[in-house]
């Protein structure tokens, strides 16, 4: 059975006290509604990663994920954050690829395949995120923009590697916009995607790989999402950052 996951991304949000304010209010309405196959991941501001560790240390089935990681080791690299330091932390998960990343800072597939290998070579799960622009989904083969974007960032590893990555699939055209593709539009794209991997590793692996939709999710627009056969959770933008919001998704998982 594939773990179905909630994942918040606060992006560059909230003070500390605010942050901690946020957890608190999350853990203590969501932590009894989190089932064994489930899990909670929370994606703060890397200042506040140890923080709000403690705050979810009774919350088994909570997780916190960084929001980034340099390709490198160690270096000068002045405001980069290596996969060492996470590691050294006790985070267990990071964000790989996301929109903004691939967009402001101009991240390739192939330097998205170095953070996969130096994330999960520390022991750290890729939460590796893909999807096309609205050109790019009104071009007939948008399917096949968002496989590569997988094939070139993730095709080099091994069966092993890629059972601890997870994948989502967040349309840049619904990110932050108040559009949401629908729950057909997402379930085609998490199929073809679980297919894709089927055609690499085989039907366990693609089976076993949770793939989760970001894009505008919202506690209206997340249960029929949830309910898809090949939708395994989200990765959750703005409504991450209300607790009340975000507690209604985790309830829709």
């Amino acid at each position: 059975m594939r773990n179905k996951i909630v994942a918040g991304n606060w992006k560059m949000n909230k003070t500390m006290d605010e942050a901690v304010a946020l957890t608190s209010e999350i853990v203590n309405m969501a932590k009894d509604e989190v089932s064994n196959d489930a899990k909670v991941i929370l994606c703060p501001p890397a200042l506040y990663l140890t923080t709000i560790q403690k705050y979810i240390a009774d919350a088994p089935n909570f997780a916190v994920a960084a929001q980034n990681l340099s390709d490198k080791l160690s270096g000068a690299f002045t405001g980069e954050i290596s996969a060492p330091m996470l590691q050294s932390i006790g985070v267990k998960y990071v964000l790989i690829g996301h929109s903004e990343r691939r967009q402001y800072f101009n991240e390739t597939n192939a330097m998205l395949a170095e953070k996969v290998n130096v994330a999960l070579a520390h022991d750290i799960a890729p939460i590796f995120c893909c999807g096309e622009s609205l050109e790019q989904r009104q071009n007939e083969d948008y399917i096949g923009f968002v496989k590569n974007q997988i094939t070139e960032s993730l095709f080099h590893l091994s069966a092993e590697q890629m059972r601890s990555v997870v994948i989502a699939y967040e349309p840049i055209w619904a990110i932050g916009t108040g559009l949401t593709a629908s729950a057909e539009q997402a379930q085609e794209m998490h199929a073809a995607l679980r297919a894709h991997l089927a055609d690499k590793y085989g039907a366990e692996v693609a089976e076993q790989t949770s793939i989760l939709y970001g894009g505008s999710v919202s506690a209206a627009s997340a249960p029929e999402l949830f309910a898809s056969a090949d939708i395994d959770g989200g990765l959750v933008g703005g409504a991450s950052l209300k607790s009340r919001e975000f507690t209604e998704i985790i309830k829709a998982r």
